[in-house]
């Protein structure tokens, strides 16, 4: 599917179209991503649900990801804008019609984790954890998965 966005720019959630050069070459400098092998980052589009942002040329300029069952669960990550780009209100754009597609309706539970992006994230209206005593992760060290890069 795709949708029109802000200036011109559109917005793709075919995983063919992905630029994994791209978003490997972002996220590897994220916080939360740093030092992923492009292999990982591969594997992770695979298995999501992805929406590209694109500009007229078709160079993709944000991304973001679902991963999610289609029916009771979905989890929002990896959603970025390259610097370049931003300032056309195509994060607004990436999150906005990931969360609205059509494959999410009727999921009961989204969720994300963010370091630096609350206010953004509850105007879409996601809150804090009621009880996060609920909630358990196992952590693995990145640099012991998939080794120093």
């Amino acid at each position: 599917m795709r949708w029109t966005g802000p200036d011109g720019f559109e917005a793709d959630d075919s995983t063919d179209r992905v630029d994994v050069d791209v978003v490997h070459g972002f996220l590897s400098t994220s916080y939360w991503a740093e030092g992923f092998p492009r292999d990982v980052v591969e594997r992770s589009i695979a298995g999501s649900l992805n929406l590209g942002v694109y500009a007229a040329d078709g160079t993709m300029v944000s991304f973001a990801r679902m991963v999610t069952d289609r029916a009771t669960f979905a989890w929002l990550a990896d959603v970025f804008v390259l610097p370049e780009y931003r300032g056309h209100g195509l994060g607004r754009f990436v999150v906005s019609t990931l969360l609205e597609h059509p494959d999410l309706r009727g999921v009961r539970r989204t969720m994300l984790a963010t370091a630096d992006a609350h206010e953004l994230y509850r105007s879409y209206g996601f809150a804090g954890l009621e009880d996060p005593d609920r909630m358990m992760v196992i952590r693995r060290d990145p640099a012991e998965l998939y080794g120093r890069r």
